[in-house]
Order: C-alpha cells, then sequence, then structure tokens
C-alpha cells in the first residue's frame, strides 16, 4: 500500500482543522474583532483578557482539540490500517505541525493567526503525553512566579523537549523524530511570541490580572 496520499491528506486535514479560528469566533460573538483589542492576538489567552473566562476558555480547549484530535485520529487510522508504530508516528506528527501552522497563519484571516500554544499543547498530546503533561506543571509554575502568560508559555515550549530527552536518555532509546517534533513546536512557539519579548525589554508586557480596558 502507497502512503503517500494518505500523508498528503493527513496533513491537509491537520492544516483545515488547525486553521479554524476559535478566538476570532468567539469574539464575534461579543460584537468585535479580536484582532483590534489587547494584544491583537486570536489566541485564548487574549480572548481571556478582552472577552473573559468564560468565553477564553472554551476557546482554549477548542484550541487545544483542534491539535489533538486530527493527530491522534490519524495515529489511530494508520495503525488500523497497518502501518508500524513509526511510520503511524510520523504521520501523526506531520499532521500536528500542519495543524499548528494553520493556527499560526490560518487561511481563514489571511495568515495573521496566533502563537499555536495550546495547538501545540493538543498536538504533542497525541504522542508524548508525559512530556506535556511535565509542560503543564511548569507552565502553572513559572506563571505563578513571573505573572506573565508569555514567560511561562515560553519556557514550558523549551520544557518539552528536554523532558523528552531526559526520558529517552533514561530508558537508553532514542526516538529523533519524535524529539525533532517536540524541538520543532519549541521553536515555532518562541518565534511567535517575538512581539512579547520585545515588550518585555521595554517594560510593557501585561501580567495575569493587569486591569484591561473595556471592549465598547
Amino acid at each position: 500500500m502507497s502512503w503517500t496520499l494518505p500523508f498528503l491528506l493527513s496533513a491537509l486535514a491537520g492544516y483545515v482543522s488547525g486553521a479554524t479560528p476559535f478566538g476570532y469566533f468567539a469574539g464575534r460573538l461579543k460584537g468585535i474583532d479580536i484582532r483590534e483589542h489587547g494584544s491583537k492576538n486570536i489566541g485564548a489567552t487574549n480572548v481571556v483578557r478582552v472577552c473573559g473566562k468564560g468565553i477564553g476558555i472554551p476557546v482554549f480547549i477548542l484550541d487545544v482539540l483542534k491539535g489533538w484530535l486530527p493527530a491522534w485520529l490519524v495515529l489511530t487510522w494508520f495503525a488500523s490500517h497497518g502501518a508500524g508504530v513509526e511510520l503511524s508516528t510520523i504521520a501523526s506528527i506531520v499532521t500536528g505541525i500542519a495543524a499548528v501552522l494553520g493556527h499560526n497563519y490560518t487561511f481563514w484571516l489571511k495568515g495573521r493567526g496566533g502563537k499555536g500554544i495550546a495547538t501545540s499543547t493538543g498536538a504533542l498530546l497525541a504522542v508524548a503525553p508525559v512530556a506535556v503533561g511535565v509542560g503543564l506543571v511548569v507552565w502553572y509554575l513559572t506563571l505563578k512566579l513571573t505573572q506573565y502568560v508569555s514567560v511561562a508559555s515560553m519556557v514550558a515550549a523549551l520544557a518539552i523537549p528536554i523532558t523528552m530527552s531526559v526520558m529517552m536518555l533514561r530508558d537508553g532509546s532514542w526516538n529523533f523524530i519524535l524529539l525533532g517534533f517536540g524541538v520543532v513546536l519549541c521553536m515555532l512557539a518562541i518565534v511567535r511570541h517575538k512581539t512579547n519579548i520585545e515588550r518585555l525589554m521595554a517594560g510593557t508586557e501585561n501580567r495575569v490580572g493587569q486591569k484591561k480596558k473595556e471592549v465598547a
């Protein structure tokens, strides 16, 4: 069986899933364009800041699911159709990366997307749940210490490939494809936080709990 077409279709499905801009749609429910408020990002953090937790938390969950669901479905489909563990994992990884790229550069909004943290979490959850669990703990602790969501997100992104490396070193078995997946998503997360890094250096980055401007 040729796996070329299933690979291409999986990547396309991942991109379309990731490109669904739930944050933008949530803003429209409030009668606003989320890209014109707060950090002007369509991600869940900005939705929470501008629209409140009642809308922002569901957006976060949906952003995670749009990364996890296609990656998990592809992993399951390939495995059930005779693909080996390595091939199934690669297909899931390709789909996960496509989903993150879809979120970051969504065709719905002419390529103007989010930072991909929630979607990356979902994509990784399909193939590296333990590393994701460690990343979430690191995110929470860093947020408590710094009060910056952006810093917590970047540190958590770094923690995931480090955790993968430690686990592989402990087991004496290296999976460089999976580790590369973690590194690529980590790099994407940091690159997409460029404006946050600039605001951190300028001392203008928003802290958790900082009073937001009221949305008309």
